[in-house]
């Protein structure tokens, strides 16, 4: 009896390679997609900018005249620097609240899950939500915080209505909501360390203070730099809390980049220059988080 030959011809692959040559099929409408959406927004952006663009009437190609025009532009160039001085606030005050309330809530006292979910409760809501409920109490005659003040026989604070004091109050909403953020991370940290030099230290007869400076911090340092990267690239891109709040007012007081271009694109229909500042502000977001990254690089390396 002869054995049975069975044909090669016209049989279709199959197994691990053949899944493998062929995955990309099934991976490319969703790459496609992807790209789509994440390069022809920017595409489009980058064309708008070097067009006169407005809502009616032509689009004539103006070149870099958009850009050149940011550089004598007295109103951009203060968002840039309100944008600047709004996101070092926002990014210094929650840091020192939250390293602090991290070290406090480390330690073990009655309630301290309780008072840890209350601390983190600001975080929870949405911007737009919390902006609203500190708009009520900033009221200058009806606000709970200015009756607060009176009561204890403090004058009364004009709060967001006064261009000399809208930055600080911005930034104090700001650290109300994300302080909590810094603390979770600053605590994720403390809760990692090892207890032998704390041992160590007590023996010593180390105080609380030094323990912290000494032990603490270095060790947690690499943590609050990645909560000082998330909350110095969050505190650029504000855009909801200043809106709801104060429409970029009194006047331009709180007109940051992001208001500025806002107001540009879609009160203006400069759709043009707006596309600009857009264009420049991604470029000002991207520097900023690439030397955070390489700064953070530099701190593993150590």
């Amino acid at each position: 009896m002869s054995a049975t030959t069975v044909p090669t011809s016209g049989v279709i692959a199959s197994g691990p390679r053949a899944y493998g040559r062929r995955y990309w099929m099934f991976a490319a409408p969703a790459a496609v997609i992807v790209l789509l959406v994440i390069l022809f927004p920017w595409i489009f952006t980058l064309f708008m900018s070097v067009h006169d663009w407005k809502v009616t009437g032509d689009t004539p190609f103006v070149g870099m005249a958009n850009y050149a025009k940011m550089l004598t532009d007295e109103r951009f160039l203060n968002s840039v620097w309100r944008t600047l001085v709004f996101t070092a606030a926002s990014v210094i005050a929650p840091l020192l609240l939250g390293v602090w309330a991290a070290v406090c809530f480390s330690s073990k006292f009655k309630g301290r899950g309780l008072a840890r979910t209350l601390f983190v409760l600001p975080m929870m809501a949405t911007p737009v939500a919390i902006s609203l409920v500190w708009t009520m109490m900033f009221h200058p005659q009806l606000g709970v915080l200015n009756y607060i003040l009176t009561s204890v026989g403090l004058p009364p604070s004009a709060w967001v209505y006064d261009g000399a004091t809208v930055i600080p109050t911005l930034v104090m909403v700001e650290t109300w909501q994300w302080t909590p953020l810094v603390m979770l991370i600053v605590l994720g940290g403390i809760a990692s360390l090892p207890s032998d030099p704390y041992e160590a230290a007590i023996l010593d007869g180390a105080s609380g203070w030094q323990m912290f400076r000494h032990i603490t911090l270095p060790l947690v340092w690499p943590f609050i730099m990645v909560a000082a990267v998330i909350r110095i690239i969050d505190a650029l891109k504000t855009f909801d809390t200043i809106y709801v709040i104060t429409l970029g007012g009194p006047g331009s007081a709180s007109e940051t980049i992001n208001i500025l271009l806002y107001q540009t694109a879609f009160a203006y229909y400069d759709l043009g220059y707006g596309s600009a500042m857009v264009v420049v502000f991604f470029v000002l977001i991207l520097l900023v988080s690439l030397l955070l990254l390489r700064l953070r690089q530099r701190e593993d390396l150590r």
